[in-house]
């Protein structure tokens, strides 16, 4: 058979995986993922490539990826139509009343978080910005120096997206306000608009982390604070270089930067942290905890101002009463198990009771009605050891001393039980700070999406929770996809999390609470990027707050207060600069749940339960078999984390011994990390998987259903965005690089002969590894799945076809397949190295396994160790004595660390670009 020249550039590449595809018809079995990443190992071995060839061609496939993400991005935001968007959102009707509905209530809460989520290094989210903007190709870049991700790298990346953000808030405004002196030239100074709030948790989420203290969110509060109060001044100074305020904000601005500074540093000695909170603390003309008095002035100047000044004034005014003395609202976050010990500690003899009982509701019931409110200080927060406590402390002291106004949420993860809430309000009221705290909690598990509905009927019932909402003029709840997604499936987790949604509707019905606002944080998912649907910016804002989900608040008379998560380096893409950021709110305001009609004929998905229902449920079990599955789980953590870019100050797993890697549970692997897995191993099982399976039964009846239904529809645009980008040939080849066989035969009748000796090496270690099996048995499964759905996706409408889906799955396939071969690589290198003595208890078999499980990092350091080129020589020393051995300079290992050690370093660092390009491909970014 004539060998194929193989030349490393995309077109050539995918061409050739082209014509490898049309072997499948005559050989169903035959992987031309895996056939084309022999292609390309026979050359790199043979050393008709080369390392760099192949460094040049990721180069290419790297800038192509990031096209593709910035090409997903324009699409969905339109930023070119952003100010016509803006004019005619900004267009005012006859009615003065209907108009000020519309803006004096937020569209959105969006909020900044973090989390393992910045892939892009800041050269390649400038690349990806400037494309959104201008809608060209940027000049190519190289990737540049990707900067260690810290919380405080974090926090300030929060921070820039924040000031566009606000920018573009600014804009809106004063466009509204604008229109508004035109149309209603007699109650235009009425307007108040605010169309959107801005909040973060970064610095504030201490669930699943400890490298928080609680001077850290002191700090990063108070630089808020400074930085806030720096930009409301610069706003003010070009409006009017001699106002008179300006001396407050910048006296108050340098006071808090001052104390900001104070508590970024170490305050553990107690006489520091003494004299940093004494400063803070003290009565001072500068200190500035309320801008009310400023608002109001701002407003009263405005009053007899001229046409334009008047409407910056009310436009500065406007953000002063959205954001208050900082960047935006912040989130603390911490887990219901810190809630549950540091409330047993204060239940006495009933310290042991069920939190999930009746008994414990009573025993809380008694504690919130003998409650009295505590003083507290900063030697409080000092000596206090509860995490949970510590944070209500933490929210006592910003109230008190860095901004007395904005409220606070506490966000409460893993809350499964309505005690955990009356927890949170008995610490509230006991640092005497409930009027100014929101108590969130967070539906996401299995559990709690399963019993949220009853959760809520029994908090709502309460009536110290009731007299609470009616003070804080809201409730807050809060709904992930995270877990959800990973733990039940995308499309299970939508749906129940639009059944809890409704349910609170309800609910709040039921009790009388009609006359508050419901908060309904979503913090989508990663299973399409995290925004959780790809299609448009109305699937993406409907996906978490869906259509019916909207209606019910609407027809019961609720407020609905939606807010979202921005996440990390994808998630402020959207707000890389101010005109972005514009297109993005605007967008937003295009499809806010300020539209919903309460009138819209009932979905046939939701009348159709007979159907709908079964069909849910289906996926649901679908996906639990999965995840319970031994196939499933060890094919996820074949590689550890090893697929994946470090992309967070987080950690994305527990720690773990090298034993431990083969029976590592998925509960050990987070949601993000864990959904990006899947994309990297080419399959997003936790969106597409089950959908097939759930329609077989009646697919006449579903595919119907699906067809006729906005919510179905919808649904299954993000399945084929989804399976557009899925490939299950990959998923099998991954399990060919564990195929003792495949090695035993790659050096067959005379071929490779150069890797004789390695390959034999390999197909002995491999002969016992289960990895092979695993890929296999899960690649069949899902293909029996697919076979499925694509009878389903016949019956129902393709909404959104893309005429480059091909060329997408033929360049994220060129992507597999150089991986493939560069794990190829890796895996012949490390083989290869010469015998080694055990040292501190590794072994060569240990370096071996490091890198089959992509420990890369781990196992150079252990072969530098074994293998040193730099040693003591002769003449380094000054001796008296004369001494002839040894005789001639030594080398070390300086040929082993060129041939074996080197190589395996550049292939990994090819294969993490490779994972980040793939990334782009699915528009994921953690």
């Amino acid at each position: 058979m004539t060998e194929t020249k193989i030349e490393p550039t995309l077109a050539s590449l995918s061409e050739r995986l082209r014509v490898l595809h049309r072997q499948t018809r005559e050989t169903p079995l035959f992987n031309p993922v895996f056939q084309l990443s022999l292609d390309i190992s026979r050359k790199l071995e043979s050393g008709e490539l080369d390392i760099a060839a192949l460094a040049g061609l990721v180069d290419e496939l790297e800038a192509q990826s990031l096209d593709a993400r910035a090409s997903r991005l324009r699409n969905l935001l339109r930023p070119d139509a952003a100010e016509e968007r803006l004019s005619e959102l900004a267009a005012a009707g006859e009615d003065f009343e209907a108009f000020r509905a519309f803006w004096e209530q937020p569209h959105m809460h969006a909020v900044f978080t973090a989390h393992p989520t910045f892939l892009l290094s800041p050269q390649q989210s400038a690349v990806v910005a400037e494309e959104i903007a201008s809608g060209r190709k940027a000049a190519t870049q190289e990737p540049g120096e990707k900067p260690e991700i810290t919380l405080r790298y974090e926090h300030e990346c929060a921070m820039e997206a924040l000031v566009n953000a606000q920018d573009a808030r600014d804009r809106i405004v004063a466009s509204v306000l604008r229109r508004a002196r035109e149309a209603f030239p007699d109650r235009w100074t009425e307007l108040k608009p605010l169309p959107f709030r801005f909040a973060s948790w970064v610095g504030y989420d201490m669930d699943g982390r400890t490298d928080i203290t609680w001077y850290t969110s002191i700090a990063f509060r108070l630089a808020e604070k400074a930085q806030r109060l720096a930009r409301y001044a610069a706003s003010l100074e070009a409006i009017d270089p001699a106002h008179p305020m300006l001396a407050t904000l910048r006296g108050a601005q340098q006071r808090a930067q001052a104390s900001a500074e104070e508590f970024a540093g170490d305050l553990s000695d107690p006489s520091d942290l003494s004299a940093a909170a004494n400063r803070l603390t003290a009565d001072h003309p500068d200190k500035l905890l309320s801008l009310a008095p400023l608002v109001d002035q701002l407003e009263e100047e405005a009053a007899g101002s001229d046409a334009e000044r008047a409407v910056a004034l009310r436009t500065l005014a406007a953000a002063m009463r959205a954001d208050g003395l900082g960047m935006g609202w912040i989130h603390f976050r911490v887990n219901a198990k810190q809630l549950h010990n540091a409330i047993r500690a204060r239940l006495g003899d009933a310290a042991d009771i069920d939190l999930s009982s009746r008994g414990a509701i009573a025993a809380l019931r008694e504690l919130l009605a003998e409650v009295e409110p505590q003083s507290a200080n900063f030697a409080s927060l000092a000596v206090e050891s509860s995490t949970a406590v510590r944070q209500f402390l933490v929210m006592d002291q910003i109230l008190k001393h860095v901004d007395a106004d904005a409220p606070i949420r506490m966000l409460v993860a893993e809350c499964e039980q309505p005690a955990t809430v009356l927890a949170a309000l008995y610490f509230a009221r006991a640092f005497g700070i409930a009027g100014k705290v929101d108590v969130s909690p967070l539906f996401e598990t299995e559990t709690a999406l399963e019993h949220g509905g009853r959760f809520l009927d029994l908090l709502l019932a309460e009536p110290d929770y009731q007299a609470y909402a009616k003070e804080r003029g809201r409730i807050a709840i809060q709904t992930g996809f995270s877990d959800a997604g990973r733990f039940v499936g995308q499309i299970p987790a939508s749906l129940a999390i639009e059944r809890l949604q409704g349910r609170l509707a309800e609910a709040m019905a039921a009790n009388g609470l009609n006359d508050v606002s419901a908060l309904i944080f979503n913090t989508h998912g990663e299973g399409m990027g995290r925004g959780a649907h790809p299609s448009s910016f109305e699937d993406r804002i409907e996906w978490a707050l869906s259509a019916w989900a909207q209606r019910r608040f609407a027809r019961a008379g609720i407020t609905l207060e939606p807010e979202a998560s921005f996440q990390g380096g994808d998630g402020y893409l959207l707000f890389a600069t101010p005109e972005i950021a514009l297109a993005t709110l605007t967008q937003i305001v295009a499809h806010s749940p300020a539209h919903t009609d309460p009138d819209v004929p009932t979905d046939p998905f939701y009348r159709r339960t007979d159907i709908s229902l079964d069909f849910y449920r289906a996926i649901k079990d679908h996906q639990r078999d999965h995840l319970e599955s031994r196939t499933y789980s060890r094919a996820i953590t074949a590689f550890g984390l090893g697929l994946l870019n470090e992309t967070g100050s987080r950690k994305s797993r527990r720690q773990s011994d090298l034993s431990a890697d083969r029976e590592m549970s998925l509960r050990q692997i987070r949601a993000i990390p864990h959904n990006a897995i899947l994309q990297q191993l080419g399959y997003p099982v936790n969106i597409i998987a089950g959908v097939g399976s759930a329609a077989e039964s009646q697919i006449e009846e579903v595919g119907a259903l699906l067809a006729e239904s906005p919510r179905g529809r919808q649904i299954m645009r993000l399945v084929r965005a989804s399976n557009a980008l899925a490939s299950i040939k990959t998923v099998a080849a991954f399990g060919e690089l564990f195929n003792s066989a495949y090695w035993a035969s790659r050096p067959y009748r005379g071929t490779e002969q150069h890797l004789a000796e390695a390959c034999e090496a390999l197909a002995e270690y491999l002969i016992k590894d289960d990895r092979n099996g695993v890929f296999r048995r899960l690649a069949s499964r899902l293909r029996v799945d697919a076979l499925k759905l694509h009878r389903l996706f016949d019956l129902v409408p393709d909404d959104d076809p893309h005429p480059q889906r091909e060329n997408t799955r033929r360049a994220i396939g060129v992507l597999q397949a150089v991986r493939l071969a560069l794990l190829q690589h890796m895996f012949l290198k490390v083989v290869s190295v010469p015998a080694f003595s055990r040292a501190n208890d590794i072994s060569r078999t240990d370096v071996l396994e490091m890198v089959f499980t992509l420990r890369v990092d781990e196992a150079l350091a252990q072969l530098r160790r074994a293998f040193p080129t730099s040693f003591p020589r002769k003449e380094d020393f000054t001796l008296d004595e004369p001494g002839e051995y040894p005789v001639g300079v030594g080398e070390g290992y300086a040929a082993i660390r060129a041939n074996y050690i080197d190589p395996i370093e550049q292939a990994h660092a090819l294969c993490l670009r490779i994972s980040t390009a793939i990334a782009n491909e699915f528009g994921a970014h953690g």
